[in-house]
């Protein structure tokens, strides 16, 4: 039986010297370990382990603004040690990508029987510096030659100094995708494993992919949209109900299809996105903090059909640095494949509102948190006769409550020496001082397993 509550016996912790940091270490050690076990343990139940634990521990201790940083490496540091002393199957270490080292996953059997996903990663040019991730999705024809020649284009590509991970997919068969549960278990994994490293900067993830990797990567530029600084899909086409475009603003994102490429409406679903892109670029063109939303390259390349020059992709999205705390955060909580996501950017969903879809549009300016919050309901307005899928919609948005919410914070989204104010659909339902505490640095940690989002402070809110 799995746990959901994380009980620790400590409620503060001081600080002083090294023997107390020693143990101040091994306190918030020990919840992180507790936390991974319980996950570890809800995925391999198939369970959804983003709905079904979230972070909550008991350790607390208000900080000062001078410790913040302090406080905020030794977190850092004990999730490391925490997750390098785990035992589990470690990704293996960086060496040159022409030399083709490969190593295998085991998936949980209860998100997928007999799933192992082996992998190619490497690294390509200067590595004295944290290098950027590129996530290479293959596409759908035999996997053994689609992985090979996986590694020979990310080879090829002119992104270096770079490290690749390049999956083969576990198996084959009828609607098998990239982004069902069990690989996203595999790319939460890689991402945790691969920021704990030190050898990959974490503001640089970028994942792209062919065909069926197109498809895959398209999805999950949307659902992890926090986590990459580009996505870049070729040969793709997803309808826009499994990919919402609003989840991809404040990241690039590059999208190739050959304009002859009629297979499953690819040409014709890659211009509703470019149309989706652009017309959310032109209602939304900057962030609070004036930065470009939407900024986005998608074509139809003309004469081409499925098979396009794939060079193209990688040299455009390493010009792309991630923001790891926009202003501005647009977030369709989608399930994919079962599950939801329980945070996005710097909020962190603790009670849904219902069972629809969610919506949340938040700005942050003058210290002022606004979100306006809805259930979205699609409604097809166009359905293709051959396949059955569901080609274009358009969304019907309620204003919606009941649910809870933990919004994270720091000084580069709001001053903390100062009242901070948060609006929900027009409802005032905070306003006051945060204090930073060493808990909510633990949480978001615990949360989002990401060295830029270890946040001093949170409100807490329901609406």
């Amino acid at each position: 039986m799995i746990s959901l509550l994380f009980c620790l016996a400590l409620t503060s912790i001081p600080l002083s010297g090294n023997a107390q940091r020693e143990s101040n270490m091994n306190t918030v050690k020990e919840y992180f370990s507790q936390l991974l076990d319980n996950r570890e343990a809800a995925s391999v139940e198939g369970k959804n382990t983003f709905s079904a634990l979230s972070p909550n521990t008991t350790v607390s201790r208000r900080l000062k603004a001078k410790d913040i940083r302090m406080y905020q490496e030794m977190v850092w540091e004990a999730w490391c040690e925490t997750n390098k002393e785990r035992k589990e199957e470690k990704i293996i270490e960086l060496d040159d990508l022409k030399n083709g080292n490969k190593a295998t996953w085991k998936l949980p059997a209860n998100l997928e029987p007999n799933a192992v996903m082996p992998y190619f990663y490497g690294r390509k040019g200067d590595t004295r510096t944290s290098l950027p991730l590129f996530i290479y999705l293959h596409g759908s024809g035999p996997k053994a030659l689609e992985w090979t020649t996986g590694l020979q284009l990310a080879n090829m590509f002119d992104d270096a100094p770079s490290a690749y991970f390049i999956p083969q997919i576990p198996n084959e068969g009828e609607y098998y995708r990239w982004w069902h549960q069990s690989k996203q278990y595999a790319w939460e994994k890689l991402i945790r494993q691969t920021l704990v490293s030190g050898k990959v900067d974490a503001n640089r993830l970028y994942i792209f992919g062919i065909s069926e990797g197109g498809y895959g990567s398209q999805r999950l530029a949307s659902f992890y949209a926090d986590y990459w600084a580009a996505a870049g899909p070729m040969a793709g086409g997803e309808p826009l109900k499994n990919a919402p475009v609003e989840n991809c603003a404040n990241i690039g994102f590059s999208f190739l299809t050959g304009a002859d490429d009629q297979g499953f409406y690819r040409n014709i679903l890659t211009h509703y996105t470019q149309m989706a892109f652009d017309s959310a670029q032109l209602s939304s063109p900057l962030s609070c903090d004036g930065k470009p939303l939407f900024q986005h390259r998608i074509n139809l390349l003309p004469g081409m059909q499925h098979s396009i020059d794939y060079r193209l992709t990688t040299p455009w999205m390493k010009a792309f640095t991630r923001n790891p705390y926009p202003k501005t955060v647009l977030w369709e909580d989608f399930e994919m494949d079962g599950r939801h996501r329980s945070g996005f950017y710097n909020i962190q969903v603790l009670a849904r509102p219902s069972a629809a879809r969610t919506y949340y549009e938040m700005h942050i300016a003058d210290n002022v948190v606004t979100l306006n919050i809805s259930d979205v309901e699609y409604i097809t307005t166009q359905k293709d006769k051959q396949w059955g899928i569901d080609m274009r919609f358009r969304r019907q948005y309620t204003k919606t409550k009941g649910g809870i919410l933990r919004i994270y914070l720091n000084d580069s989204l709001v001053r903390l020496n100062r009242k901070v104010t948060i609006i929900i659909n027009g409802e005032q339902v905070f306003c006051g001082k945060v204090t930073p505490n060493l808990k909510d640095m633990i949480n978001s940690c615990a949360e989002y397993f990401d060295p830029y989002r270890i946040y001093p402070a949170s409100v807490e809110v329901k609406y």
